[in-house]
């Protein structure tokens, strides 16, 4: 790839103004950020301060104008009139200075300055951002998203709860603060499959008459306990063996700890970039602008837009050139002694799957006995309510409080052999647990197995599985399996999740509401 020398990179997409000038190395970096004298971020009064400032932003990174060999901005996702501002001035100097320009997407760019700083080279990520919370992996030339928000940012929950008891903007630091002196009580915990939410437990937690500090300290435990266990599961999925933090919510400490202390039980690496590359900033948009350019990624000033919902997905990312495929190693099908989950391990013996559930010293001792209790007894229950239902799905023999005895089922994986055919079935599955009143709530590919005695897909690990039928928690299920089809499969998704949808649609009745409502949570999991 051709070296393009000194870029400038322009960040705006919410409360910071940040420039930065990066070559081989960060040159310069200036910062000046929007705090709102109360509430949370006003978009316009953030826009109006990036204009008043810019000037004086721009001019103390840009002192030699002459060097400078493309301009990048932050194109998306963002604030739309805090975009707007940052692009007509990214525009303006690269026509003045004759150098092409490069629309960078925001959450791309906190992995890409991640990696560099930190030295990893294929991470699963957490990025957790004032409005973003995403669980990101790179396969086959873009940043797949494995899970996210099914409603807000975890920044932004946090902040919403510090301006209910009255605490600055931004809340996060003194709710850390805080949370050093409390103690843990129970609070809702959200994780649906791959993706997780945040509006109940920030309800709950506003609404609690328990001390300050017990409730920041419990708010805390709940959501990065349930960011950490999508992460894990990623990394399950996937295979791969690093992790990497971003976004400003990751200068939290305690969070940094829980993730570090699943990679070393997973025999993962963790990385976590310093503080300046945390949080938004200039040096992560001339990073990934230049890393665009010199892979021939420019943009033309005509299409040069802002898109304020602009996902990591949509990017194309063409400065990578290895394909990495999802291996499922901890995930094969049931032919070897003994796999490891994301949740659980689960031995083969004498024709039994022996599943226990693993205590995670990650989460507080008492959310980690409710939550292995609480899914160990929910999931032998309603295994035995779906498989009355015709779904097809293990025998059960034996159940304590952490382990659940059941049927082998050999064969392979419905994710090692994805074709129409065989997710037009899983549809049909799936439509019958649906009419039975149960969300499966990780409804994957890796959790549905081919027989191999019959071919037929036997459906798995419902540790997760609710009994509801709310067109909701109906919605979330696909939605879940869809972000897994196109997770292991982007090129050939479309069919395949047409194929689910047709074979779904037979079984059930109310299956085209609720392809509608998983088109809306798709929806949900943008920068709004």
């Amino acid at each position: 790839m051709p070296d393009f020398g000194q870029i400038l990179g322009i960040e705006g997409t919410a409360w910071n103004l940040s420039a930065a000038l990066f070559d081989t190395d960060l040159l310069a970096l200036c910062s000046r950020p929007y705090s709102p004298a109360h509430g949370g971020i006003h978009p316009r009064e953030a826009a109006q301060h990036h204009a008043s400032v810019i000037k004086e932003v721009i001019g103390e990174v840009l002192t030699e104008p002459e060097k400078i060999t493309g301009i990048a901005f932050s194109q998306g996702p963002g604030l739309g009139p805090c975009l707007r501002t940052v692009a007509t001035a990214a525009r303006s100097l690269a026509l003045a200075l004759d150098v092409p320009l490069a629309g960078v997407n925001h959450c791309v760019a906190h992995v890409e300055i991640g990696c560099w700083a930190t030295g990893c080279k294929d991470p699963i990520v957490l990025y957790a951002s004032g409005a973003n919370t995403q669980v990101i992996g790179y396969l086959n030339g873009r940043y797949r998203i494995f899970g996210e928000t099914l409603d807000i940012g975890m920044g932004n929950a946090l902040d919403k709860f510090a301006r209910a008891k009255d605490l600055p903007h931004p809340g996060g630091p003194l709710i850390e603060a805080q949370a050093k002196a409390g103690n843990y009580f129970e609070l809702p915990y959200t994780v649906k499959g791959m993706d997780l939410a945040f509006s109940g437990l920030v309800s709950a937690a506003k609404d609690s008459k328990m001390p300050l500090p017990d409730v920041c300290c419990s708010l805390q435990e709940t959501a990065f306990a349930m960011c950490v266990e999508v992460t894990e599961r990623a990394l399950s999925l996937t295979g791969k063996d690093e992790v990497l933090l971003v976004g400003g919510v990751g200068a939290n400490s305690r969070l940094q700890e829980m993730l570090r202390i699943m990679c070393e039980e997973r025999r993962a690496k963790f990385y976590v970039p310093e503080r300046k590359y945390l949080g938004d900033n200039g040096a992560m948009i001339a990073y990934t602008g230049k890393l665009m350019l010199e892979s021939g990624q420019s943009l033309p000033i005509e299409e040069s837009r802002v898109n304020p919902s602009f996902r990591s997905d949509e990017v194309d990312v063409t400065w990578k050139h290895d394909e990495h495929r999802p291996t499922t190693v901890t995930n094969r099908a049931a032919t070897t002694a003994q796999r490891r989950g994301a949740e659980a391990v689960v031995t083969f013996r004498d024709g039994n799957a022996i599943k226990q559930r693993q205590s995670k010293r990650y989460r507080v001792p008492a959310l980690d006995r409710k939550l292995i209790a609480e899914r160990t007894r929910a999931e032998a229950r309603l295994i035995h309510t779906a498989r009355k239902a015709g779904v097809p799905t293990p025998v059960i023999s034996d159940i304590t409080h952490d382990t659940i005895v059941m049927e082998q089922i050999a064969g392979t994986l419905l994710t090692e052999s994805l074709s129409a055919l065989h997710c037009e079935e899983a549809g049909r599955i799936v439509g019958r647990l649906h009419t039975a009143g149960i969300m499966h709530g990780d409804l994957t590919s890796s959790n549905m197995i081919l027989r191999e005695s019959d071919g037929r897909c036997v459906l798995i690990d419902f540790g997760l599985a609710q009994a509801t039928s709310e067109i909701e928690q109906r919605g979330v299920d696909i939605h879940v399996m869809f972000q897994t089809l196109s997770s292991t499969n982007p090129k050939d998704a479309p069919n395949l999740k047409a194929a689910f949808a047709r074979g779904y649609a037979e079984t059930f009745a109310g299956a085209g509401d609720v392809l509608k409502r998983e088109e809306e949570i798709e929806l949900r999991g943008r920068y709004l």
